[in-house]
This record gives C-alpha cells, structure tokens and sequence, in this order.
C-alpha cells in the first residue's frame, strides 16, 4: 500500500474548514484538521482477525512527520507479528499508572501493588478468621522475616522457583527445618491465592517442597519410671523461684495440660466452688473442663491470695498485664537439673497418658482430659463433658498417685 504520500509543506499549509477532515499520508496514516486549526496525526490499521483499531500520535508540528511516519513504521511491524499497538500502548500506560500508584503507596508505607508482599497480605487478611490471633501473628512475622526482604517488592508473575528456593536455603542450612517447612506452605498458599485471583498462573513454590529435607520428629523429653517421677516431684518441692513460679510448677503435673494453657490460666475461668477449670484450648479450638483435685484446689488457693485481683493466675514478676514467660517452666526445671533431653513442661502430659494408661485408666477419659478433642464444633461440644464423672475420678487419684510418689511410695 503507497505511504508518506506528501511532503511535510502540505500539512503545514492545511487550513480549518467548515468540518472536521483528514489528509491522508498512505498506509493507515493521516492527518485530522479540526475546525478549530488543530491538527493531529492518527493511525488506522486493522488486525489479522480484522479488528479495525486507530491509534493517535500527538498534534502536528510539536509531533513531525518524520516523528508520525516512524512510529506508524513501528506499528506496521508490530501489526505483521501478530501484535496488536493498541494493546502494547494499554500496557504501557496501565504500567505507568501502576508506576504512579506505587509511588504513593511507598510514600505512605503501603507494599508495592501485585507484589508478593501485597498478595501476601491479602491472604493473610483471607485467613483471618481461619486462625486464632497469636497463629496469624506468628504467620505474618514468619513471613515479613524470611520472605519480604527477597521477594517482599518483586512482582508476583516475576517470582521463580529458584527465587523460592533462595528464601528457604538459608533455612535449610541452619537445620531449621520446622521453620522451612512452615514458610514454604505459607509460601504455597499465598500462589494458590494469586492463581484464584488471577495474578499468577502457576504455583512457584511447588518445586521447592522435595528440596526441604524431611524434619526427624524430636518427642519432647519425659520421666515415666514411677520412681524417677518421685524424685522429680521433690525436686520441684525444694525449688526456691518465685512464689508464683513455685506455684505453676507445683500444678503442672497435676493438671498435665499444654504449658501454654497453663501459664495463661485466666481467673475467670477457674470455679474453686465447683472445683473446675474451663479453659479455650486454642489448639483444638474448643472449651475444655479440667476437673480439679483437692491438692490442685490448695494451691489455687495460695496464689489467689497474691493474683486473685489481676487476669492471670500466674503473672510474671513485673505483672506488666501478660502471663508468664512461655520459658519460665523450662528454665526452672533445668535449674532444678532437668534440661530439656531429660523432662520439659510438656513431658508432663506424656507422665500421665503414660502412667494413667498403664493403670488402667479409660483410654478414652485421658484422651478427653488430654484435650486430644475433635475440631468439628458439635462433636467438640459433645466431648467437652465426656467421660466427666469418671476423669473428676481420675484426677483426684492422680493427684493422690503423685502425693505417694513424692512421699517415697513404690
């Protein structure tokens, strides 16, 4: 098709008419003379699939002829590949728009749009009420830790497999392999997130999962030869901490509950009338009764004469309004000489499923004490009471068991 078909004075000496008209320059180029003299250069063209489209190329003289014939060239070219100009010049202006967007979002503290940072956020924010708030605090921390300083910026269709890797490695060669393994699932699911929502069209962080060595499982340490457990009971009798410390120690055993629960024992879910405690067991996400012996009732009792005014039962020495140190348990047993190859606060609930079962205790009943609970809801509400006469039962023979042992019995 003939092109460049005038000479640059032919536009130059174009005059406004009555109506808007165009000149004509060949092969999809012309120049549209307003009536108000303004004249601009536009480009028609049509696609392979025979799409018509136009483009414009800025107002005659600051854009030259020169300037319009060589960006229709461009174009041309563009069109006989199987391109469509007008779609690049979307893109390039969305990603300038995106450019700007960015600037203010930086300005004002806010990730970088489509980023791996950004999506990672909108997933968090989508698993909110998934999780319990200290599980969603520990995601995003592991998160904004390990993964943001790498790829916390980098547009999530830019990530690779080897830019995965490269968060992970580190991770993998200080053996801390329940850390690698937690972030690469977090990793994971923020892909599978931007996949749904269109971002990404394949998960990056698939590949890596054979690459993190498989984590040997560490049981925590426990004494659970009757004899042994004597001596560790005296141990824990002698020991001269902290009041409250001394106090949370000496019911550990008795109640054998996650050490979490334990050091945040609320107030209000302890009943010494009803010789009960109603805990939320977060980690099975239910509402636990835990029957309480008279020996468990006795030292309630003691330390609420100290705390009984405050939230928790056992406060830190600073009562700052939180619980305890989840290492005050674990630092007083290796005080006592008990580190953690020997006895944690969580080997006391392998003592009692031990020693219980071995007593003939229902399988079952120390399951339910255990809080080894179902998290379907109605069958968590219905074992919440199960088995509830005979565990107030047990607990007050355990109780009693661990009085004899501490005095010396066989």
């Amino acid at each position: 098709m003939a092109k460049n078909l005038n000479k640059d004075a032919v536009y130059r000496a174009a005059k406004p008419k009555d109506k808007d008209y165009s000149i004509s320059d060949g092969d999809g180029l012309s120049m549209k003379v307003k009536t108000d003299g303004t004249k601009r250069w536009t480009f028609f063209y049509r696609l392979r699939d025979g799409k018509k489209n136009n483009l414009g190329f800025g107002e005659y003289p600051a854009t030259t002829l020169e300037n319009a014939r060589r960006q229709a060239e461009q174009r041309r070219q563009q069109i006989a590949e199987g391109i469509d100009p007008g779609e690049i010049r979307r893109q390039e202006k969305a990603a300038k728009q995106l450019a700007k967007q960015n600037q203010e979002r930086e300005k004002d503290g806010l990730p970088i749009l489509d980023s791996f940072a950004d999506v990672a956020r909108q997933w968090l924010a989508s698993i909110a009420h998934l999780t319990t708030a200290t599980t969603h605090t520990k995601k995003t921390s592991r998160l904004e830790r390990f993964s943001f300083p790498l790829l916390g910026d980098r547009p999530m269709k830019d990530i690779k497999a080897a830019d995965v890797l490269a968060v992970i490695k580190p991770l993998i060669d200080k053996q801390q392999l329940e850390t690698a393994h937690r972030l690469h699932a977090e990793i994971s699911s923020i892909f599978d997130y931007a996949i749904a929502h269109g971002f990404v069209e394949f998960n990056q962080a698939q590949p890596i999962a054979k690459q993190i060595p498989a984590q040997k499982v560490r049981h925590r340490a426990a004494i659970i030869d009757p004899k042994q457990v004597g001596q560790l009971l005296r141990d824990i009798y002698a020991y001269q901490g902290t009041y409250v410390v001394q106090m949370a120690l000496r019911l550990s055993p008795l109640l054998f509950q996650r050490p979490g629960e334990i050091r945040q024992m609320l107030w209000d879910d302890v009943d010494l009338t009803a010789k009960e405690w109603r805990p939320y067991i977060s980690k099975t996400d239910f509402h636990h009764i835990v029957p309480l012996s008279t020996q468990a009732v006795t030292i309630l009792e003691a330390i609420h004469s100290l705390t009984g005014d405050g939230l928790y039962v056992f406060p830190p020495s600073r009562n700052d309004g939180r619980p305890m140190s989840d290492n005050t348990i674990r630092t007083a047993l290796i005080t006592l000489g008990y580190d953690s190859t020997i006895q944690t606060a969580h080997g006391f609930r392998t003592i009692a499923s031990t020693l219980l079962n071995e007593q003939g205790w229902s399988p079952d009943a120390i399951e339910r004490q255990l809080a080894h609970a179902p998290r379907d809801q109605v069958r968590a509400a219905y074992n919440r009471a199960q088995y509830l006469d005979e565990r107030r039962r047990m607990m007050q023979a355990w109780a009693d068991y661990l009085d004899g042992l501490r005095n010396g019995a066989q």
